[in-house]
């Protein structure tokens, strides 16, 4: 039976992504099946879904990366800095907007809410605004550099550019949480499959499936015990007893005062 209302129109180019993650593909969808203004923050979306904060935040990341989304900080009336996103029912390409995008719908302009993590989502087809180029962090750049270097260990592990970018912060996850570099190394570019058709989405999944726990802290050194005083020789009695520095036993009086008992 065909819908009347109540549906969302999706792009196969979404729905049938090579690259993109189940999470991102199915947030991707709920995102364009909210109404303008819609609060779509991390922490909003965790609320709707079990996915939790970490696997939403690089859902995020993977729609951002592949043009389906575009976040800014943008300051409101009352002089609050929110994050402001955008979501496009078709992906933007390296060169501008989409060909011939259609017309968003008629409504409201969608006003970000007034709260640090408040976020809006635009109406579809909204025209893109070409992505500013973000300086990689030292971390990022140490996953960028890891994945370049795959193709050393086999030369069907090639990545094209716009691949190492996306795959990047699941390397980096992974970097953060302990994570030695060449094991890292290992797991992605060992016992691949011979038919490998695609080694983006091979990187993708092990990053996704195989991603280790965060190392525990480490227990607090137990405290030394302190070394007893070394051995000195008394300079009244002259019997051995133990202290800092040379001097007199307690058993002797200090210099100039009355003599000591001698000692059995």
């Amino acid at each position: 039976m065909r819908h009347t209302d109540q549906y969302t129109v999706v792009g196969n180019h979404l729905a049938q992504h090579r690259v993109l993650s189940l999470v991102a593909i199915g947030l991707a969808l709920h995102i364009q099946s909210l109404p303008a203004g819609a609060r779509v923050g991390i922490k909003a979306l965790a609320e709707r879904f079990p996915e939790g904060e970490v696997r939403i935040a690089t859902a995020l990341r993977e729609l951002e990366a592949h043009g389906y989304l575009e976040r800014s900080r943008v300051r409101t009336e009352q002089g609050r800095l929110v994050t402001r996103t955008v979501s496009y029912n078709r992906p933007r390409t390296p060169g501008g907007p989409v060909p011939n995008p259609p017309p968003p719908p008629p409504g409201r302009v969608p006003v970000p809410e007034p709260e640090p993590v408040a976020e809006a989502v635009a109406a579809p087809g909204a025209e893109p605004r070409p992505a500013a180029e973000v300086p990689p962090t030292a971390a990022r750049q140490e996953a960028v550099d890891l994945l370049a270097r795959l193709r050393a260990d086999d030369p069907r592990l090639l990545l094209a550019e716009r691949d190492v970018r996306q795959l990047a912060p699941g390397v980096t996850a992974w970097l953060d949480r302990g994570a030695d570099p060449e094991a890292v190394r290992q797991v992605l570019c060992g016992n691949l499959p011979a038919d490998m058709r695609s080694p983006a989405a091979v990187i993708g999944y092990r990053l996704r499936a195989g991603i280790p726990p965060r190392m525990p802290t480490a227990p607090a050194p137990a405290p030394q015990a302190r070394r007893p005083d070394p051995f000195q020789t008394c300079d009244g009695c002259e019997r051995a007893f133990r202290a800092p520095a040379p001097g007199r036993c307690r058993d002797c009086p200090p210099p100039g005062g009355p003599t000591a008992a001698n000692a059995a």
